[in-house]
């Protein structure tokens, strides 16, 4: 394998910076900010990063290897314990680390306003802190989803975060319209060590092409089913076939724990995995830049959580 080369003059960079935060922090919109291109699922579901997807940023010279990493919570399940221990497991191995805190929420969960889903959002950011303090750790504070906040609440809220001394510096951005996410990129740029490339220039994400995949489809079954599917559902890749056509062979199984949650996934006459498959095979002909034939098979399995093989094609810990 040849080495990536770096172009143009100057001394390259290259490393890692992890993404940490509570779920729906904005993480997975970040990276995709961040590197240009859809390399991590996005959804109004919480917990939907399983794995530290791997998104290449270029900045100049430098080479940013984005770890977007589950978000931490408290877990209860061997899943949450997994996803948990792989976000901590990603920050450990970076070169410089960003805690994304959803500025809203967390103001909101401070108020009378404030919903179940802002406290714990919250609780979860304590957590976070906490964790940072116990092991003397500083990392850089991204307060996101800023948008029509006013500045004076930003800067409290700035100044309050920054007084439990785990942050080294503080960066306002919204994720989701780029505002402020030039200045964070160049920083982390700056933060990169010198080197050479890790990766070719043209690439922008380091996962599995199945995995990725299966991703895809997750994300649709979710965007489909979010209120009556809560998070006991999974997508395996179980083939990927290159044709001799120059088209792309994809089955894939879609897991739920329960028989009352084949039919919600089913959807009336098959109505709701034909738009699945058909929303997951659009996505997939324009990354994969040729024709797909995606087949989709919804399975019962309560016990799908247990399964080595799930958490081996998602980079986790079973035995966390």
């Amino acid at each position: 394998m040849t080495e990536p080369q770096n172009s143009g003059v100057g001394h390259p960079r290259a490393g890692f910076a992890a993404i940490i935060g509570a779920p729906n922090a904005g993480k997975s919109t970040l990276v995709n900010r961040l590197t240009g291109s859809k390399v991590s699922i996005v959804t109004q579901k919480v917990q939907t990063t399983r794995f530290p997807v791997r998104g290449i940023a270029m900045e100049g010279e430098a080479q940013i290897v984005l770890v977007d990493t589950p978000g931490i919570f408290t877990p209860r399940r061997r899943l949450d314990r997994a996803m948990v221990a792989s976000a901590w497991g990603g920050a450990q191995d970076a070169d410089v680390v960003v805690h994304l805190v959803d500025a809203a929420s967390h103001i909101a969960s401070e108020g009378k306003q404030g919903e179940a889903a802002d406290r714990r959002s919250a609780e979860d950011t304590e957590t976070i802190i906490a964790n940072l303090k116990s092991t003397g750790t500083q990392v850089i504070l991204a307060l996101n989803k800023i948008d029509g906040m006013r500045r004076d609440t930003l800067l409290a809220l700035s100044h309050a975060l920054f007084e439990t001394g785990v942050y080294s510096e503080v960066y306002m951005i919204s994720a989701l319209s780029g505002d402020g996410v030039d200045d964070l990129k160049q920083r982390l740029a700056r933060s990169m060590p010198e080197g050479h490339w890790l990766y070719p220039e043209d690439q922008s994400a380091d996962v599995p092409i199945r995995v990725l995949a299966a991703e895809i489809t997750r994300e649709k079954v979710y965007l489909r089913v979010h209120e009556e599917l809560p998070y006991s559902a999974a997508v395996e890749t179980t083939a990927f076939d290159e044709k001799a056509d120059g088209s792309a062979r994809i089955e894939q199984t879609i897991y739920v724990e329960r028989e009352s949650q084949r039919p919600i996934v089913l959807g009336k006459g098959g109505q709701t995995l034909k738009w699945i498959g058909q929303k997951s095979r659009e996505e997939l002909i324009e990354l994969l830049d040729r024709p797909v034939h995606l087949f989709l098979t919804v399975k019962v399995d309560p016990k799908w959580q247990d399964s080595r093989a799930l958490y081996a094609q998602f980079g986790l810990d079973f035995d966390v």
